[in-house]
């Protein structure tokens, strides 16, 4: 499949290494000769120099021959344009990273209903509403849906003194499934190291691990993993950027208490008007004499949503060592994203990640439902739909030669969520999420075309 993607900035890098590395036809159009040559040093793919939005440019990217144009930089009207133009051209589908209301509300005319662009992605929303989800427990550091939230995929470390420490998958599977525990391992991070688990593979203390569980029964994963009960009741928010107005609005929209800084005092007005059940304060969420004050003590959760990364963490940080039990920091830049939990915090939201998760479910072959791609690990997630002409359709597991670097995680059949085994027939019309690493790729989305 041949994919334009307009913009070589870290969200258009990620997508392009991403689809070169499973072997597509990718093009970059790029204005910043730099940022353009860097691509074309560090990837397989065609760069042309120029603005995306001129016609000109995309005729000499062959734009008429591109099954999808991306169209991801930092400039929404750009993004706008280059999709309007693409459409006029004949590229079957065109998405747009739109950050403005007034161009990704609803009720704009300019909305994608309105001008025919098949998707635009608000990269703040999408993270906002990642972080609400990694709020509501103090053990995930990351959280995705499937099964249009049936089903969740959750990472969380492993405390020292856990039920699954020193643990096989094997002796898992015999100790804690029978008991009413229904999940699956997908994946294993060891000193920065992604592993897709066997059965003799021993969970360790320290170790990163991977679950898919349904959604009803999440609550459930913490304590294996060593972790309490937690309740969120109260968070605070540093700094009033677009993601954490949307955080904001989640936790009133949810009866949930919400105390905001903000070192911007006109932005501190518009906040107390928009979001009229929050407290609003004047102030520097560096300050830790404030933070004290404020009480981030007894806050469940904080969260650093500045627009410097260097902000976010030393808040983080701050608010970790006064007592805050949950902290997330926004990191805009992708190379920070390993980063953070080497500094001590707990999870990380990339508005930039957001982005790449919401665009790459659509540059898939196959029948592909939903894609997770993860900020602390190089393997994704990804829910097929099995068809009556997919190569794996028909088949037992165990007789499917599936790639190494790939696992099945679950089975949905209709209300049924199954746990793979190796007797477990797929059948048309199955939802199946597989969990593999980046080279099996390829390999996975053929069985299922």
């Amino acid at each position: 499949m041949r994919v334009l993607v307009v913009g070589a900035g870290e969200v258009g890098f990620h997508l392009a290494q991403r689809l070169s590395e499973e072997h597509q036809d990718v093009v970059i159009i790029e204005d910043d000769p730099e940022q353009a040559e860097h691509a074309a040093q560090q990837l397989d793919v065609q760069t042309i120099v120029g603005n995306g939005a001129s016609l000109s440019i995309l005729e000499r990217a062959s734009v008429r021959d591109a099954q999808m144009v991306l169209a991801v930089t930092s400039a929404d009207e750009v993004n706008l344009i280059a999709c309007l133009a693409a459409k006029k051209m004949g590229v079957p589908y065109t998405v747009a990273r739109i950050s403005k209301p007034d161009y990704y509300d609803a009720d704009s005319v300019l909305s994608s209903d309105q001008v025919g662009i098949d998707l635009m992605v608000n990269p703040e929303r999408e993270c906002a509403r990642e972080a609400f989800q990694l709020l509501q427990s103090a053990a995930f550091t990351e959280v995705a849906e499937f099964a249009g939230g049936r089903v969740q995929l959750v990472g969380l470390k492993v405390l020292d003194g856990a039920p699954v420490a020193g643990k096989s998958i094997r002796e898992l599977r015999s100790e804690f499934l029978p008991g009413g525990y229904h999940y699956v391992t997908a994946a294993i991070v060891r000193d920065g190291n992604t592993m897709i688990p066997k059965a003799e593979t021993t969970i360790e203390a320290g170790d990163r691990i991977y679950l898919l569980a349904p959604s009803s029964e999440i609550d459930q994963v913490p304590p294996l993993a060593g972790y309490d009960r937690f309740e969120l009741r109260r968070v605070m928010i540093a700094g009033g950027s677009l993601e954490g107005q949307y955080i904001a609005e989640l936790l009133e929209q949810n009866g949930i208490e919400c105390t905001i800084l903000d070192r911007d005092r006109r932005r501190c007005v518009e906040l107390a008007e928009q979001l009229p059940k929050s407290l609003v304060l004047h102030g520097d969420a560096t300050d830790l004499e404030l933070l004290e004050m404020e009480g981030v003590s007894g806050s469940d959760g904080f969260v650093s949503s500045t627009g410097s990364d260097e902000t976010n963490l030393l808040s983080s940080l701050l608010a970790k060592q006064a007592g805050a039990r949950k902290i997330l920091s926004l990191v805009h830049k992708f190379q920070y994203l390993k980063l953070v939990p080497a500094v001590g915090v707990d999870s990380s939201l990339s508005p930039r990640m957001s982005t790449v998760n919401a665009i790459l479910r659509r540059v898939r072959r196959g029948r592909v439902m939903t894609v997770a791609s993860l900020t602390g690990i190089d393997a994704e997630a990804i829910e097929f739909e099995v068809r009556q002409e997919s190569r794996i359709a028909g088949q037992a597991l165990r007789d499917v030669d599936f790639p190494k670097n790939g696992v099945v995680g679950t089975i949905l059949r209709g209300d049924d969520i199954i746990l793979p085994r190796g007797e477990d027939v797929l059948h048309p019309g199955d939802d199946v999420i597989v969990f593999a690493m980046p080279d099996a790729i390829p390999a996975v989305e053929a069985l299922f075309d």
